[in-house]
């Protein structure tokens, strides 16, 4: 068993006995109760868009002993932490330590339609298909308010006071670019292969931009109108800072896919555990989903995305049309591990990169 799988167990057994007991089921949202809706992906399916929606209810609280606890296990000593790391851990800890609300049975009403979001599970989460058929008039309507493939849904949430939400939907076309981007060492500083840095980079520190990814990222949606998929190994417990963080550097929106993990359960497992099984469960999906699209795998190689990706180039060639790895590690491009990695895709179609400007020509034009 690695430390790593060791931490999270010790991790796992100290939130085990303490008392973080939920509400019981209800089906409506309580005032002191939070709806977060994450950025909704939709595919074009028999005459009709899927929509795939995904979202979260809880309550927040401020649990110091547990903020405490939490900060203790993971490895950050509070008196190494300066004043501002501080205030930043308490409030990216707190997504950590809310209530997840089970037996929420919600929904989005929009221009006079009402459309269910699923009933949330013991984490809090929901999930739910929409079909909107593209023949039917009211549909028409609110799909013709998207913009360069994004239609933001302002409704309110039934059984819920008539509170407001509003739902980002990534509409994808069958044919088109997608870019699919790690986070943590690719468009965000992380140093993942220093473990003490990267805590103090996840949960202490304002997070920074590795310069210029920005600049290409925008570039690619402009000339190529790719799409955007953020894949990140981090829990959703960190969506909203980190989506925080894509907007205000100037990155393109997207959608994102996050590691499920709650501190009652065992998947406080997979916050410790390695990417590569979770990333190629993610992103494979999303390849089958969109059989025409041309997909650009982006990531770094502090850890395991060159094999990730050399994986599902293989499994797809005529999809995976490009990869490209951020070389925070100097490893040479002739050396074993891309040869192994990047075993049987063509040379063209992988890159390394230190800056982002080598990639200025990276994606054709549309």
């Amino acid at each position: 068993m690695s430390s790593g799988r060791r931490h999270a167990g010790r991790v796992f057994l100290f939130f085990l006995g303490v008392a973080l007991t939920g509400s019981l089921p209800a089906s409506g949202l309580k005032p002191d109760e939070e709806l977060l809706l994450y950025p909704a992906l939709a595919l074009p399916r028999g005459g009709a868009w899927e929509i795939q929606v995904h979202g979260l209810v809880y309550e927040p609280e401020r649990r110091r002993l547990l903020s405490a606890g939490l900060r203790r296990l993971i490895g950050l000593e509070e008196e190494d932490m300066t004043v501002e790391e501080k205030a930043i851990y308490r409030e990216r800890s707190s997504y950590f330590l809310v209530d997840n609300e089970r037996g929420k049975k919600l929904s989005l009403r929009v221009a006079g339609m009402e459309f269910k979001f699923g009933t949330s599970a013991a984490n809090g989460h929901f999930s739910s298909v929409w079909r909107w058929p593209t023949n039917e008039p009211a549909f028409g309507s609110l799909l013709g308010q998207a913009t360069n493939g994004l239609l933001v849904l302002n409704g309110t949430v039934v059984r819920a006071a008539g509170r407001p939400a509003r739902l980002e939907v990534h509409l994808l076309g069958e044919e088109g670019w997608s870019v699919v981007s790690d986070i943590d060492d690719t468009i965000k500083i992380s140093q993942v292969r220093n473990r003490g840095a990267l805590l103090r980079n996840t949960f202490a520190r304002p997070f920074q931009p590795v310069a210029g990814m920005a600049e290409v990222y925008r570039a690619w949606e402009q000339a190529a109108q790719a799409r955007f998929h953020y894949v990140t190994a981090s829990p959703w417990q960190l969506y909203q800072p980190l989506a925080a963080f894509v907007s205000s550097n100037g990155f393109p929106g997207g959608t994102f896919h996050m590691k499920d993990f709650r501190l009652k359960d065992r998947s406080v497992l997979e916050l410790f555990s390695g990417p590569e099984a979770y990333k190629r469960r993610t992103i494979d999906p999303l390849l089958r989903s969109f059989p025409l699209r041309k997909f650009v795998l982006v990531g770094d190689s502090g850890e395991k995305d060159p094999e990730i990706y050399g994986r599902l180039a293989r499994a797809h060639p005529a999809q995976v049309r490009r990869i490209l790895i951020h070389d925070v590690t100097g490893d040479s491009v002739e050396g074993a591990r891309y040869q192994a990695a990047f075993r049987g895709v063509p040379r063209e179609n992988w890159q390394l990169f230190r800056q982002p400007g080598e990639l200025a020509r990276s994606l054709p034009e549309r």
